[in-house]
């Protein structure tokens, strides 16, 4: 290496290039960066002037894609944004390299307070829905209504399917699963993502399934996709064994947004139970139960969480 190259450059030089994320017609992406963050933010403008702000959270392993269909359905009544995480979709890890829930959350209410759009229309999905629900409590301020579709909210018994995310928290496990998967293509490993996910993954569609696994091969170039997946597994189990004032559960209690609760009977991650104990936890919320529906009811019944959405902003715009 010459004396006058910068290793940082080098570094640059020598990363794999990764094919840009996919953005659906009537979307576009804008970056933000803040100090030791920088975050993708996908856009779906409202289709009317003055319609309410509204902002997605996606789940463990996910991205601001996983809201596209619900965003589109939804675009005559909100101005919608769904945030990469960060260490998800086209987002950076983070600087300090915290992936905690309440880190995740802290990410979330930078973005509103920098961007001025609060209070806003906050919805979650899975891990999103643990990280909406700390926003939620914390900065009532910047939240109209809140759904969250399978809160990852932590349950006593934990479903035998959910044990493998779980066990990707422990050192060491998802490098021993890289290399006994490392013979796995993209297909393969977007269809076992499928198969735990969706409650039907038939009804996936052939061109649902080819943008999927184009995603797959995006993430798996990226040089930090497992780091974000560990440590983001882990966040989630920490936040599950935090109690008094800290725990989820008892800031889903401090909640004073109107809440809707979607879940599905096939969801292999989230139990179905759960939906008894966070309806009352969970102040005047209401709840969506879609029997056939699993951890990601947004993406496989958009139509049926649409609908529940759009009454739940429209009882609060008459409120």
């Amino acid at each position: 290496m010459s004396s006058t190259e910068l290793p940082e450059a080098v570094a640059a030089a020598m990363a794999p290039k990764v094919s840009p994320v996919r953005v659906a017609d009537g979307e576009r992406l804008r970056s933000v960066t803040l100090p030791g963050l920088t975050l993708n933010v996908r856009c779906r403008p409202a289709s009317r002037a003055g319609a309410p702000p509204a902002l997605y959270v996606h789940g463990l392993g996910g991205s601001s894609q996983n809201w596209s269909a619900l965003m589109s359905l939804l675009a005559d009544v909100v101005d919608g944004e769904a945030v990469d995480l960060p260490g998800f979709g086209d987002s950076p890890p983070p600087d300090n390299g915290d992936y905690s829930v309440s880190g995740q959350a802290r990410a979330v209410i930078r973005l509103l307070d920098v961007a001025g759009r609060g209070p806003v229309h906050l919805f979650g999905n899975s891990l999103g829905g643990a990280v909406t629900t700390r926003v939620a409590a914390a900065r009532p301020d910047l939240v109209r209504t809140l759904t969250l579709v399978s809160p990852a909210l932590p349950e006593i018994l934990v479903q035998r399917t959910a044990l493998p995310t779980a066990l990707l928290a422990l050192p060491g496990v998802a490098s021993l699963f890289g290399r006994l998967t490392r013979h796995w293509t993209p297909e393969q490993r977007t269809r076992g993502a499928m198969d735990i996910t969706y409650g039907d993954p038939s009804s996936v569609t052939e061109e649902e399934l080819r943008h999927a696994v184009r995603e797959m091969e995006r993430r798996l170039q990226l040089p930090y996709f497992w780091d974000a997946m560990t440590n983001s597994a882990r966040g989630i189990v920490n936040a599950y064994t935090l109690g008094g004032q800290h725990g989820l559960w008892r800031q889903a209690e401090r909640v004073l947004a109107p809440t809707l609760l979607v879940y599905g009977g096939r969801d292999l991650l989230v139990s179905y139970r759960m939906a008894r104990r966070a309806s009352a936890a969970f102040r005047g919320s209401r709840l969506l139960t879609l029997p056939d529906a699993g951890h990601v009811a947004m993406m496989e019944y958009p139509q049926q969480v649409a609908q529940a959405c759009r009454e739940l902003i429209d009882d609060y715009d008459r409120s």
